[in-house]
């Protein structure tokens, strides 16, 4: 059964894409998402512990995609958005999308196991409505 979150998820990198996007267009929406998560999330609980949530989530993703499991090893763990955006856009276009798809829906359900289901909604709001309304309008105005 899928959840509400996991439709919006899914709805934002559907929106954020075009139909036949290529990889490098797949790559740029997930890493302006997580841009977004950070830039979010970076206030309440630190970088660090972005980056612990980010690490872990690819971590528990591994198994099902390979291509994502050795990017939670390092001397310095972070979140390496250069690293992310390089392995998506190598990947097929299917499997980009799903591939990114399951790291926010892991990283999600992690945020939402430490502070509950309303603060993470709450706190990624903003998140999931910029990705959703596309670009901002520009003002026209002389």
């Amino acid at each position: 059964m899928e959840s509400q979150e996991s439709r919006r998820i899914e709805a934002s990198l559907t929106h954020s894409v075009e139909k036949d996007a290529d990889t490098a267009q797949i790559a740029d929406a997930m890493i302006s998402t997580w841009q977004g998560i950070n830039a979010a999330l970076c206030p309440i609980i630190g970088q660090r512990g972005v980056d612990a949530l980010y690490l872990r989530s690819l971590y528990l993703i591994g198994p099902a995609y390979p291509w994502l499991a050795g990017m939670h090893e390092g001397v310095h763990p972070a979140m390496d958005l250069v690293a992310l955006k390089s392995l998506l856009a190598q990947q097929s276009s299917a499997n980009a999308l799903a591939g990114g798809a399951a790291l926010l829906q892991t990283f999600y359900e992690l945020l939402d196991s430490l502070i509950g289901p309303s603060l993470t909604e709450r706190l990624l709001r903003s998140v999931w409505a910029n990705s959703l309304s596309g670009l901002p309008a520009q003002d026209t105005s002389p």
